[in-house]
């Protein structure tokens, strides 16, 4: 077990590597069930110290890693499962963070989060802590998992009705090259980096560009010039074409100039081409259909072939009505993304309530003996 396997109360085991440990080895760091395994390291404060319990799920003796903390309930003295509580309270409300030690990797280290304070009730009273916390997280569990389903299907709206707009109008079947004045191409493949050099677009700041176009990366004049054709001017799309396909964003002035990784194309629309009605294009089941099609070899990470793209068949209206088409589509992501904040809001709001539910318990703040959820957090959230 990993730091890279330990989340937020919860164990992901679709990763779990391997690595030679002697008998000597496996006697001092293999685990039991009932274990709590803590992040020991993070290049973030907000990350440092996550905690997960052991509950086997792997075949086999399986020891940690020293990038993980491990904590054993010690028996007749603590209950295992209020422990695995305390560790998460201690994550949430920051306790762990705060005797973390660092610059670039935070580090809390077994020595600190031994000397750290624990107010330890009775074995009975861990045991009703525990089971409390158990019942009404998992009731705050399922409401979360109710609005995440909730956004599913709100996207899947979207984008079934941006799909419908596009068919609403009058359209001409066309291919997607001849909406462009050059040949897509693929970014820089060995970037150079250093400071003060050319701005470098990388496929998380598409998510972004507006807001990312002064702190992004920079690489060496000399490697962009290697690259002339994927030099970005402003109105370009740039479309992430290697692992994560279709990502889109319309390059604003403030990036005329950069260059782009490996894992993004430039794509050159003519001049009587709508830029951001073909960026919400890429982002259809239309455009995704089609790069699975043209990856679904592919055995390792998805790349899309820039022949490939520059051939995906598209409805595309005339000139004259691309605004039009153009309005339509903006309204109906407009109503979906003010939707889809409220369903954020509200989820952020539990998490915040699961975290100060927690915490209350495991320090003793109500007596969960007559305590509810409800009534519970009075007094503890805002």
């Amino acid at each position: 077990m990993r730091a890279a396997n330990v989340k937020d109360g919860a164990l992901e085991l679709a990763d779990v590597k391997s690595m030679n440990f002697t008998p000597a080895e496996q006697q001092i760091f293999s685990l039991r069930v009932g274990d709590v395994l803590v992040t020991e390291g993070s290049g973030s404060l907000r990350s440092v110290g996550a905690s997960a319990v052991w509950r086997g799920g792997v075949d086999g003796v399986v020891c940690f890693q020293n990038t993980l903390l491990r904590m054993r309930p010690r028996a007749g003295i603590t209950d295992g499962r209020f422990l695995e509580w305390w560790a998460r309270s201690a994550f949430g409300s920051g306790l762990f963070a705060s005797v973390a030690t660092g610059a670039n990797i935070y580090h809390i280290s077994a020595e600190r989060v031994r000397a750290l304070p624990i107010e330890l009730p009775t074995l009975e009273e861990q045991r009703r802590i525990a089971d409390f916390l158990d019942a009404e997280t998992a009731h705050i569990d399922q409401l979360l998992a109710l609005r995440e389903r909730q956004h599913q299907l709100l996207m899947s709206h979207r984008d079934a009705q941006v799909r419908a707009h596009f068919r609403s109008v009058d359209t001409s079947p066309t291919r997607l090259k001849f909406l462009l004045a050059a040949r897509p191409r693929y970014g820089v493949l060995v970037p150079k980096f250093e400071d003060n050099g050319v701005k470098f677009i990388r496929v998380n700041d598409l998510l972004d560009l507006p807001g990312r176009a002064e702190s992004l990366i920079t690489i060496s004049p000399e490697v962009s010039t290697q690259y002339p054709t994927t030099v970005v001017r402003t109105g370009d799309v740039l479309v992430s074409v290697v692992g994560t396909l279709g990502r889109a964003a319309v390059a604003p002035g403030s990036v005329a100039g950069a260059n782009v990784n490996r894992a993004i194309a430039v794509l050159r629309p003519q001049p009587r081409v709508d830029r951001e009605l073909l960026t919400t294009w890429i982002n259809t089941a239309d455009f995704q259909e089609q790069a699975l099609l043209a990856t679904g070899n592919d055995s390792a990470q998805r790349t899309l072939g820039m022949e490939d793209m520059a051939n995906f068949y598209l409805n595309w209206p005339s000139e004259s009505d691309q605004r039009k088409l153009a309005l339509m589509v903006q309204r109906s992501i407009e109503w979906s993304r003010e939707l889809s904040d409220a369903l954020k809001r509200q989820s952020a709001v539990m998490k915040e309530r699961r975290q100060a539910l927690i915490t209350a318990a495991v320090t003793g703040q109500f007596d969960v003996t007559t305590a509810s959820g409800r009534n519970a957090t009075e007094g503890v959230c805002a």
